[in-house]
């Protein structure tokens, strides 16, 4: 008799155990709570679906227990899943970071046709349909895949529902956070500065030592700051804000120049062009919204005539150009998050299969675990080798 397997959620983890089961000729019920399947990857990458790395290693992951996903990247990693989706009919295109996306540049497609081959095998899709009581739920079935997701991104159907179920069956919760997401600072100027955008080397600072660095672009908003800079930063931000840290950022709006270079600059173009202002020269170097507030934060009027900048005045803006510090207050939330951290502790899952550990026949997927990975596909690359493991294991037994 084939096997009957619940999966509750049919985000990427869900839709990949679900073919695989299917494949294996299990019979596979889907439990999805929206009206359909993968609204996460529809919005993933801009639209586009970052969908995996070719660059994958445990060090891409984050939780308390790190190396729990080192087996399932290596018996699941990109050559693998590249090898499967293109079994499928879904090629993918990898950039030179390492980030693939699916040759259609299209996160549609990636849903389409997951859902179409799963349905070819005969997976039952039950949509608009929320599980409430999963002990119930699992005596039904020879085996239940949870993959729930976390509840980062609420407005597309993220809940914590996946550790209400595991704590069910005895699991412990790891404490969650919101993670590839923009942080909130303790200051009025980024609201002033909303829509500004540059590339940026973002550096954050717990209890004022340096944790770590990333450059890329970086929006100023009415709460704060955005942008990959910003997000490729946060994860350790918003695990430093929960351990009530104190946590800043320093703004270095210009990382070609250093401090000697930059000063040297300014007082150059202000003897060049002794008729301009200082804001104009700072304007020819940064956005003018930016120029006009960093100006104000150092107490220098815009109108200050190029002719009157000082070596003195020039270091002290070079600096503050390079290392514009705020303190940052909080995290934009679970909603506006990617991703999320903490979750079902892993020391109670075997790292092989996926399986409980407390309870047989009840399987972890995905981000509804505390594995959180760092932006660039790795999420995505952490739920299909965890659904690889899970699936193989049932359909095995």
């Amino acid at each position: 008799m084939p096997k009957n397997i619940a999966i509750i959620g049919g985000g990427a983890s869900g839709l990949l155990s679900a073919i695989l089961c299917a494949k294996a000729g299990a019979h596979v019920d889907v439990f999805e709570q929206n009206a359909r399947c993968g609204k996460k990857i529809l919005v993933s990458g801009n639209g586009r679906c970052n969908i995996s790395n070719k660059n994958l290693s445990q060090d891409d992951f984050f939780g308390e227990n790190p190396s729990f996903v080192a087996f399932g990247l290596k018996e699941f990693g990109f050559d693998a899943f590249e090898r499967f989706v293109n079994a499928m009919g879904l090629l993918l295109e990898t950039k030179e970071d390492g980030r693939a996306y699916p040759l259609s540049n299209e996160a549609k497609s990636v849903v389409k046709i997951f859902e179409s081959y799963a349905q070819t095998l005969g997976v039952n899709f039950n949509l608009d349909t929320k599980i409430v009581n999963i002990e119930e739920l699992s005596q039904k079935y020879d085996a239940t895949i949870i993959a729930t997701g976390s509840e980062a991104a609420s407005h597309l159907g993220g809940n914590p529902d996946g550790y209400a179920f595991a704590q069910a069956f005895g699991h412990t919760i790891i404490p969650t956070y919101p993670s590839l997401v923009q942080l909130h600072l303790n200051s009025s100027l980024p609201n002033r500065m909303s829509g500004a955008k540059l590339n940026a080397e973002v550096t954050l600072l717990c209890n004022n030592k340096k944790e770590l660095s990333s450059s890329g672009d970086l929006l100023f908003t009415n709460y704060g700051v955005s942008g990959f800079a910003i997000l490729d930063l946060s994860q350790r931000a918003s695990v430093a804000l929960m351990n009530y840290e104190a946590v800043d950022i320093s703004l270095n709006l210009l990382p070609s120049f250093n401090a000697q270079k930059l000063a040297m600059h300014i007082q150059k173009m202000g003897e060049t062009l002794p008729e301009l202002t200082i804001l104009d020269i700072l304007s020819g170097l940064i956005p003018l919204k930016i120029a006009q507030i960093l100006l104000e934060d150092a107490a220098i009027p815009h109108a200050t005539n190029a002719a009157d900048i000082h070596t003195k005045l020039a270091k002290k803006i070079a600096n503050l150009m390079l290392n514009w510090r705020f303190e940052v207050s909080d995290t934009h939330g679970f909603r506006h998050a990617e991703v999320s951290g903490g979750g079902v502790n892993t020391l109670e899952v075997n790292p092989k299969t996926m399986e409980s550990l407390l309870h047989k026949n009840i399987y972890f997927c995905g981000e509804v675990l505390d594995v959180v990975g760092r932006r660039g596909g790795y999420n995505f690359a952490w739920a299909w080798a965890s659904a690889y493991l899970a699936s193989r294991d049932i359909t095995q037994a």
